[in-house]
């Protein structure tokens, strides 16, 4: 039973991402797409960034630390970050090299493919605390929720007004939610022996690499050509509101 309410907590964890892709079936008027589209890629900035500098990067170095000692433990940490930096400029120079000229549309898949890197390991952390203390596990998935409902957001939206497929949009973003309990289901059957949290750490200070990149690289550029400050700041004040009451709150 211990097995099964750990698999289904990490399930509502992940799946939670699903709930951000509601947002494209809200009816707007067509002079006001352009105004949701740099809000909503404006706040997906600022919880990217606002995830990893709170969440992932601290916990993650400070686990390292802790580990190997200062010296080492900030070379990982360094390294891997710095990993994650290349990774997202080598996938983006992939994407800009094929046939696909949509840049949202391409946006949308390089959040897609962040967001499954950082599921997945969310996903093993959810199920090893839901096993070993289910209230933990509790309490873990609704800060994971939490920050996993704006992520949908950010998948569904660029992808949904670059095809105008409500179905292309939400599949995109259920793979993202679906990696969290696979990473659980994974975790159990082949993982538990060689999961640490050093290699958890290693995992997520990767991702903070590639999402602070995809944010300031990619995203912030993509919402700024729309000329629409006033909506910029609008996204990046919710979206930082909410990354605040999801780091003292949870």
């Amino acid at each position: 039973m211990e097995i099964i309410g750990a698999l289904l907590v990490s399930t509502i964890a992940g799946l939670s991402t699903m709930l951000g892709s509601l947002v494209i079936f809200f009816k707007w008027k067509e002079k006001n797409i352009n105004k949701f589209i740099t809000v909503s890629l404006s706040f997906s900035l600022a919880i990217m960034i606002g995830i990893s500098i709170t969440d992932l990067i601290p916990e993650s170095t400070y686990l390292l630390l802790s580990n190997y000692g200062i010296g080492k433990g900030i070379f990982c940490s360094v390294i891997t970050f710095i990993l994650g930096i290349i990774l997202v400029k080598y996938l983006h120079h992939l994407m800009n090299k094929s046939e696909v000229k949509n840049d949202l549309y391409k946006l949308g898949i390089l959040n897609m493919l962040a967001l499954i890197l950082h599921n997945f390991p969310e996903g093993i952390a959810t199920f090893m605390s839901s096993y070993k203390d289910i209230e933990l596990g509790a309490k873990l998935a609704i800060a994971i929720a939490f920050h996993n409902i704006p992520e949908g957001i950010s998948i569904a939206v660029p992808i949904y007004y670059a095809t105008k497929s409500k179905k292309n949009a939400i599949g995109k973003t259920f793979l993202s939610g679906i990696a969290e309990p696979i990473g659980a289901i994974l975790a159990y059957i082949f993982l538990s022996k060689y999961i640490t949290d050093t290699l958890i750490s290693m995992i997520l200070l990767l991702v903070g690499g590639i999402m602070i990149t995809l944010a300031i690289e990619v995203i912030y550029p993509k919402a700024k050509k729309y000329n629409l400050n006033k909506y910029l700041y609008l996204g990046l004040i919710i979206g930082t509101v909410l990354i605040l009451i999801n780091y003292f709150c949870f």
